[in-house]
Formats: structure tokens, C-alpha cells, sequence
């Protein structure tokens, strides 16, 4: 399922992936979505979060390009997202007015290669009849207390006939994560452990699907990928540091080590 990488290739070739993330106090959201994202392959990440957290991104993550957002309004152009490749939205963005507003904004441009997370989710929940607000593929990664809220107004949704009917891959973050599709398949990851269940993880899996659907991969491929990645690069942490030590930093650190695993 991995691609080879075009030896002859540029970062162009790569990918161009825009995370948009990080409201005031929560660069460290930011800064784990990014960081996965780069370590996964992709070319190049431009990454929309607020003007506190300029200084703080661009020590952390010298290698992305850093939009702020002033004085905090909130808002994309929708021409610009024709130069990106694939788009997150989500980590660490908070639930306020201006976020709604911006989260409606992406959304309305109907991106083909989306995935929604974290405070992303929980403004959707917010929305009437939101399914009817995706783009069709919109990958979306709740934990089960998140896929609760989304889906309140129908209690005890089946994810897999939810994916069907609204055409959606729905990644159910847990032990034995479970990937959804819009055919009606389910995947269940097999790599994974305890220690992952800390503060940032998710964070870290957005920037994983952010950089592989950039790359081009197929939806489901960077979804089965994806969750095999983070899940592999936990273990490896967790061999090393313990399930107990286990923080989201350590996960993007052994994504290289995961990545050898797969024999490329």
C-alpha cells in the first residue's frame, strides 16, 4: 500500500497540505499535527492558526510556512485552498464564534480531500443537519465521546451505515480503531496500545491522514495507512519508554522507525 517515492522528485511532488489549527493556548495541538505531518512524506505545510501562536510555531516547526490569523478574525479565501492538496481542520481550534465561522467557510469550498478532528467535530455536532455539509469522502476521526455529540439527534448510530449513507470515512479513534466506509467496509487496525490514550495523540493521527492524502493516496489507503502508522509508531514508543511514560510527542519520534517497519 506505500507508495515509492519518485527519486527524481521535488516537494511539489510531494504534496502541498494546509492544517488549519491552534487557537490561543493551544499551539501544542498545532505543533503535534504538524510535526506528524511532516514526518509522513508530504512536500510541503502551510499551517492557519492564530497570531499568539506565530513566534511559538515557527521555533517548533521551522520547516512549515505559518498563516495567522489577526486579531482574531478568523477566515480563509476561498481561492487560495485550490493550492493545497488536501486540508485538516480541527486541533486545538476551540468552539468560539470565529471558529464556527471559519470551520462554515472551509466548508462551503467543499474540499476533496478533508479531514475534520477534535474541536472540528465538536462545532459540527453543533450544526443542524450537518452531514449535509460535507464533501462527499470528508474523512472525520472521533473518539467515541466525540461520535456521541455528532450523533445525539440518533442515538446508537451505526458508524458503518453512517458512512454509507452519507458517504463518509469515518476513522472510530480506540482500542482496535475502526476505519468506515462509504462501500460499507470495515477495517479494524491491529496496532496500537494503552499508552496512546494521552492528551495529543489525535492531533498526531490528523497529521498523518493530512500528509498521506496530500501525497495522493486513495481515502481509504490513507485512512487504513494511516491508523497502522500511529498505531505502530506507539508501539515502538511503548517498547521503549513504557505504555506509562507514553506522551503524543513520542508517537511523531518513532514515525520513522514505524515507517522502516513496512521494509520500504
Amino acid at each position: 500500500m506505500l507508495k515509492v517515492r519518485d527519486p527524481q522528485g521535488h516537494k511539489g511532488t510531494f504534496g502541498h497540505g494546509l492544517l488549519v489549527a491552534g487557537c490561543k493556548g493551544m499551539a501544542g495541538a498545532a505543533i503535534l499535527s504538524a510535526r506528524a505531518a511532516l514526518r509522513s512524506g508530504m512536500g510541503k505545510l502551510t499551517v492557519h492558526t492564530a497570531d499568539f501562536n506565530l513566534p511559538i510555531m515557527q521555533v517548533a516547526v521551522p520547516e512549515a510556512v505559518i498563516e495567522t490569523i489577526s486579531n482574531g478574525q478568523l477566515s480563509i479565501v476561498n481561492c487560495q485552498l485550490s493550492m493545497f492538496d488536501a486540508l485538516a481542520i480541527g486541533p486545538g481550534l476551540g468552539q468560539s464564534d470565529e471558529a464556527r465561522s471559519l470551520l462554515l467557510n472551509v466548508l462551503q469550498t467543499q474540499p476533496q480531500r478533508l479531514v475534520i478532528d477534535a474541536d472540528g467535530l465538536n462545532l459540527l455536532a453543533q450544526m443542524e443537519d450537518w452531514p449535509t455539509l460535507l464533501p462527499k469522502n470528508a474523512v472525520l476521526t472521533p473518539h467515541p465521546m466525540e461520535w456521541q455529540r455528532l450523533t445525539s439527534h440518533e442515538p446508537d448510530a451505526d458508524p458503518c451505515n453512517y458512512a454509507q449513507r452519507h458517504s463518509l470515512y469515518i476513522i472510530l479513534k480506540g482500542h482496535a480503531t475502526r476505519v468506515y466506509t462509504p462501500q460499507g467496509m470495515v477495517f479494524v487496525n491491529t496496532t496500537g496500545n494503552s499508552g496512546m490514550a494521552t492528551a495529543g495523540s489525535g492531533d498526531v493521527l490528523t497529521g498523518i491522514l493530512l500528509s498521506l492524502l496530500a501525497q495522493g493516496y486513495s481515502h481509504e489507503d490513507a485512512c487504513r495507512l494511516g491508523v497502522w502508522l500511529h498505531g505502530k509508531a506507539g508501539d515502538i514508543a511503548a517498547a521503549q519508554l513504557t505504555e506509562e511514560a507514553l506522551i503524543a510527542s513520542d508517537i511523531v519520534n518513532h514515525l520513522p522507525a514505524a515507517f522502516k517497519e513496512l521494509n520500504i
